[in-house]
Formats: C-alpha cells, structure tokens, sequence
C-alpha cells in the first residue's frame, strides 16, 4: 500500500519571507532506497518517490488521499513565535 506525507514545506534559508509556504503538499515515502552500484548515490527504483502534489488547503490533500486509498500522516505546521523587539531596547537593558 501506498504511504505518503502531508505538510506545509517550511521556507529555505534563502527566504525571508513566508509567500510560498502556504501550499499543502502530499509527498511519497521512498520504499527502497540503495546504493547505485555504479556512481555510489542513492537510488529507488520506485518512481512515486519523486511525485510531489501541491494543494491550496488541508482538506483537499487528506481527500485526495483518501479518495486514492493512500496512507497518511499529517504534519501539522509549528506555530511561529513572534518577539516584537525594538532597537531602543540594545541601549536601556
């Protein structure tokens, strides 16, 4: 049976902002992942481990899944902590 991932990709150390990381994405598990004999990288002969689909919202990734009988797990997105700071504050503390 067919086993995936559902979350929100968190944002790369390239951004600084939060645009794309609002999309849901349904990945595959790698079932069998083993040396390539030849160059020495990972490799899977299972093909579903490089599909990755976006969805808008939550729902529409859990009912793709279960529509399709795939397992999966949820991951929810961390909340963020804001700590408002101001510049003043260097100087008084």
């Amino acid at each position: 049976m067919k086993k995936a991932k559902i979350y929100i990709p968190s944002k790369t150390a390239m951004q600084s902002g939060f645009r794309k990381s609002n999309k849901w994405i349904l990945e595959y598990y790698e079932k069998n992942g083993m040396p390539n004999p030849l160059m020495g990288w990972e490799t899977s002969t299972d093909t579903l481990s490089e599909v990755k689909l976006e969805f808008l919202h939550k729902e529409d990734a859990i009912n793709y899944a279960k529509k399709n009988n795939i397992e999966y797990d949820l991951v929810e997105p961390k909340k963020r902590k804001v700590v408002k700071k101001s510049y003043a504050n260097n100087f008084v503390e």
